[in-house]
């Protein structure tokens, strides 16, 4: 009984790895599970609070200092450039400014007379738009009806209901769309305008801006958010630069493919097409779609030609210009985008889904920078390495 020597247990390495491993990557799932369902659940209330209503007023009355911080950012490496030169800082700012102001004054002069010719032809052939959509559904219900012996009224009749509630609203509600666009757009000017003095005077100290904000902040971490900040600087800088780029170059190809179509009003959809394609993977369909719509109303060789245009434009955007001009600045997972989108598209509508990108990448960049500073993500890793090595001994 007492010769008897106990059977030392042998332990499988292999399947305590496996067993660590998935242990590893579950409480990575319940981590990021946890940072969504905080942001979801503190959406959620600040929207039942209606705390997002209080935040987009104070938005807009500070707005004209965004877009003033925006101009004086986009513009800072210009006059920093021209003040490396010789050139004085004010003489620098002015000469950029009165070069800027020449720009949106001449394409202003160029371009908005001719959109609001387009607008006003879109609107006056609006009925006629929708009367040949319900003609073409009409007579597309019908051949189908005749092929395959089909009974499709009730579909007609509820296609019919909607293009006339159409009707009806675009010729009752114009009149205040129209005052309601007029009076966007002048709040809009205004607010333009007092940007552009306010960006005027802080791009003569912009180099001092942070130096005042970090008065605020402790000493011990300006280090910190200095290196932070050049790194949201750098990433913000070439997004906003290249989606600019992209849009400009975007609204030119498109405006010229629609166009050669044939479709009226070419400015007015291209504009738009390059407006939405902000918007990632999503953009493209919404802005593509309406001038589709309207090709297909005028003739089938126009709207065939439209969607040719579409398919060609967002083609040369996605293989040809997006990775030349943006290359890899995001950095974001596909399936992140699109939650993103999602998120944000609830909560804050079209404006939404456009911030939702940079906000998530800016998210990303500081997520990476304080995990290498303080390993935090990288702690289950090591935990991972410390059990194997106690069971290897």
């Amino acid at each position: 009984m007492f010769g008897k020597k106990k059977e030392d247990k042998k332990i499988d390495y292999i399947k305590l790895n496996e067993v660590l491993k998935l242990s590893r990557d579950i409480l990575k799932i319940v981590l990021i599970l946890g940072i969504v369902t905080l942001i979801v659940l503190g959406s959620y209330i600040l929207r039942e609070w209606k705390i997002f209503s209080i935040i987009r007023t104070i938005l807009k009355i500070i707005s004209p200092f965004f877009i003033g911080i925006i101009i004086a950012w986009l513009f800072d490496p210009i006059v920093s450039w021209l003040q490396k030169k010789g050139i004085n800082r004010l003489l620098s700012t002015s000469v950029v400014f009165v070069l800027f102001i020449a720009i949106i004054v001449l394409g202003g002069s160029l371009i908005i007379p001719s959109l609001i010719d387009q607008i006003n032809e879109i609107i006056s052939t609006a009925p006629s738009i929708i009367n040949n959509l319900t003609d073409f559904v009409d007579d597309l219900v019908t051949d189908f009806s005749n092929i395959y012996n089909y009974d499709l009224a009730t579909l007609q009749t509820d296609v019919e209901n909607v293009f006339n509630e159409l009707f009806l609203s675009i010729t009752v509600d114009l009149p205040t769309t129209v005052v309601n666009v007029v009076k966007s757009i002048i709040n809009g000017g205004i607010n333009f305008i007092f940007g552009l003095f306010i960006a005027f005077y802080m791009l003569l100290d912009f180099n001092n801006v942070r130096k005042h904000l970090l008065v605020f902040i402790p000493k011990k971490v300006h280090g910190e958010i200095i290196t932070l900040t050049d790194k949201l600087n750098r990433m913000l800088k070439n997004y906003v630069q290249g989606t600019l780029l992209i849009m400009l170059l975007l609204f030119i190809c498109q405006s010229i493919g629609f166009a050669l179509a044939g479709l009226k009003a070419p400015l007015v959809f291209g504009l738009f097409c390059a407006i939405t394609n902000v918007i990632p993977y999503f953009g493209p369909y919404i802005g593509g779609i309406p001038a589709i719509v309207v090709g297909f109303t005028i003739n089938p060789l126009t709207g065939i030609f439209c969607l040719i245009a579409v398919i060609i434009c967002q083609g040369l955007e996605s293989y040809f210009l997006n990775p030349i001009v943006m290359s890899k600045t995001m950095k974001l997972h596909p399936v992140t985008i699109m939650i993103g989108l999602l998120i944000f598209g609830h909560f804050f509508g079209i404006l939404g889904m456009i911030f939702s990108t940079p906000i998530i990448s800016c998210g990303k960049v500081i997520l990476i920078y304080f995990n290498d500073k303080y390993q935090i993500l990288d702690m289950i890793n090591d935990d991972e390495d410390v059990e194997k090595e106690k069971y290897s001994k």
